[in-house]
This record gives C-alpha cells, structure tokens and sequence, in this order.
C-alpha cells in the first residue's frame, strides 16, 4: 500500500460555557498543536440580563439600584458611576462629605475585588492554600462593608445627591483595626507570590503583554498597569473624593502574569493609605443635596475606576424622570482582546490562570446576543425585532 502523506489536522479543546474553571458560563475554544495553544477564540452573551433596556422603563432613582446589581462584586462603583451621570445632567454636585464616603467604599470594594480574585486565580493554578487565606482573610472586609452599610454584596451607599450612610468614630476605629489586619495579611500575600518557586513557575512570563501591544488593545485597569501603561481614572480623571484623597498609581514592567498578581496586592496596600487618610480627614458637610425628580434634557459620561479597570457609562435624558438612553461598558470588555492575543505559545494547562488573569466578570459584560439560525450569517437583533420573536414564538 502506498504511504500517503499526513495533513495535519486542527484540534479545538472547548471551555464552557460549563466548566470547573469558570464560575460564570463563557465559552473558549483553542486550536491546540500536541499541548501548545495556536489560536483561540471567545463567544460571550450566555448571561446577557437586558439590565440596561431595564433601566429606560425606570426612573432614576429605580434605575440606579438596578445598575448596581450588573456585578455583585463591583455594585458600588456601578452606583456610583450612574449617580455621577444623573448628576451631571441635574447640574447637582454632592456635599464633600457624600463624595468621600462614596470613596472610602469604593476603596473597601477594591479590596474585597482584589482578596476574591487572588483566591480564584491562585485557585486555577491549584494553588488552594493561597486560595482559602485569603478568602478567609476576605470576610474581615466584608464584615467592614456590612457593619458600615448593612449588606456584604450591593451596598446601596448611594442616593442621588449624595449617600444614605454615615461614618460615625466607633465605625471609623473598627475600620482602622480592619485594616491593621488586612495589611499584614497582604504583605504576606506579596511575599508568597513573589518567593514561592512552584507560583513563580506557573506566572512568570506566562501570557506577556507588552506596553505597547496593551495600549493597541485598549487594555484597562490592573492588566494595563502590569505592562507600565500609566493609566488610572482616579489619577487621569479623579472624581468623587479623589481630588481631596489622590492615589499614588501602582505600575509593574514585566506585563506577565505575575506582575498582575504584584500590581493588585499592591494596589491593595493603597487602598488601606486611602481609606486610613480620609477616615482621619472626612469633611464635615451633609450628606445629600436637593435632587431634582426631572432630569433636564442632554447626554452625559462618567468615567470611573473599577477594580476592574475603567468604568464607562453614557446616559441620555429626554427631559423627564426616566432616562432615554443608558449605555454601560464594563472593563472587561476592553481586557478580553488580550487573551486572545498573548495564549498562543502557551501550553493548554496554563489557559485557566490566563483566564482568571484578567479577572473576567462575564455577567457584567454581556449586553448583546447574537443568533445564528439554520447556518445563516449572524444576525444583530434591534429590541422590535425581538419583542416581534417574543410575540410569534408564544402565539
């Protein structure tokens, strides 16, 4: 028999939507070579929730309790962004004292953000000793949150005008002792990731971003700031409290995966000289200002910091108590593009801990759907084409 030559042929490995290594339904597929990943590709929208189509059928005040439940991770920094709009459009601008409570949780937030992610990307890796310290460590933050606003997930510190909640001395000293904690638990954090042979093994220059190739992906947040992109909204755009209470931007020059671990822990440890500066500072003014119900009639941004990265809301008004028009995109759609650029080279093991690198909310990313039906092209449905679907689907 005459030996035919062999044609190569491609394999894809799928992840998800269902997977052990992913805590919301996205779905991979890599092209691997024997165990090396070739290319890969992303298909989002599972848990796509129709929250900003939600948000035009409510007024502003209702609207603002339903953007903060896009993440349960990041409720306030969403809050606080559409709070921002609203009062832009109004011409209100909150009382000191509103404005840096708004911060000092949104720098609580971080830390919890920051603590759940070490776990899950030290998870991924297997490394679960890091993972069950630091989410132990993790409650003490959360348990900060619940006494200072009642809930340990969507804190609903905001009203439009300003905050419901006070600071008051014997809240301000269990924070501090919080915090006392909390950062000698970081600084072992930082030290493990950075000595500890078998995580050094599976970090350093795995998934490695250059500056140049984040800044042309439009990367945002900590995974920017791995690859020395100075690029900080609190810094950059400051609002809220941070023109009284300024950061000091964290940057790592390696852009691998380590120096996303390093950029965040130290974040962390920013956040505690934040919170401690306007605990000692915290001006003494009310906490809300009169609102109008009828938002006038324009278009507006807010920019903000997640922890994620840069938070970005577009609201329109038409004049009355509900908005026209709220658009959000969340960082992790401007982090996504990075995957699927640096994984190839990589070993298939290593696609995990390249996934959670980035710390991918999939929930509050989704906004769109699109449908593919009987091999056709893909198809981006307007909302009459589907509330029409909606009608001929249940006649």
């Amino acid at each position: 028999m005459e030996n035919l030559p062999l044609t190569p042929q491609k394999f894809i490995v799928p992840i998800g939507p269902q997977h052990p290594a992913l805590k919301e339904p996205g779905h991979f597929e890599f092209d691997v070579d024997g165990e090396i990943v070739t290319s890969a590709s992303v298909r989002l929208g599972y848990v796509h929730r129709g929250i900003e189509k939600g948000a035009e059928g409510r007024n502003y005040t209702q609207g603002m309790y339903l953007m903060e439940r896009i993440c349960g991770i990041c409720s306030h920094i969403h809050a606080t962004a559409f709070a921002l709009g609203a009062e832009k459009l109004a011409g209100v601008t909150a009382p000191a004292r509103a404005q840096a409570i708004r911060t000092l949780v949104a720098e609580l937030e971080r830390i919890h953000s920051h603590m759940l992610w070490l776990g899950v990307a030290a998870h991924e890796g297997g490394f679960d000793t890091l993972f069950m310290y630091s989410w132990r460590d993790r409650e003490t933050v959360m348990d900060l949150l619940e006494a200072l606003t009642g809930n340990r997930v969507n804190y609903s510190v905001n009203v439009l005008g300003g905050v419901k909640i006070d600071v008051t001395p014997d809240m301000a000293d269990q924070i501090r002792k919080g915090l006392d904690f909390l950062e000698e638990r970081n600084n072992h954090y930082l030290k493990v990731v950075t000595t500890d042979e078998t995580f050094l093994a599976r970090t350093q220059g795995v998934g490695t971003m250059t500056k140049e190739e984040a800044i042309a992906m439009g990367c945002v947040g900590p995974v920017a700031r791995a690859s020395n992109v100075d690029i900080d909204i609190r810094v950059h755009a400051p609002y809220a409290g941070y023109p009284q209470f300024p950061i000091n931007i964290v940057l790592e020059t390696a852009g691998d995966l380590l120096a996303r671990f390093i950029v965040r822990i130290r974040e962390t440890q920013e956040c505690f000289r934040v919170i401690r500066q306007i605990l000692d500072n915290l001006p003494e003014t009310e906490l809300t200002t009169r609102m109008p119900r009828r938002i006038p009639a324009g278009e507006t941004i807010s920019r903000v910091e997640a922890p994620r990265g840069e938070l970005f809301y577009f609201i329109k008004s038409n004049g009355t108590e509900q908005p026209e028009r709220v658009k959000v995109r969340t960082p992790t759609l401007s982090n996504w593009a990075s995957i699927i650029n640096f994984v190839p080279g990589h070993k298939l093991a290593d696609m995990p801990m390249i996934l959670a690198g980035i710390d991918p909310c999939f929930s509050c990313n989704d906004r769109l759907i699109s449908i593919r039906r009987n091999g056709s092209t893909t198809q981006d449905w307007t909302w009459e084409d589907l509330r029409q679907y909606g009608v001929e689907y249940y006649k």
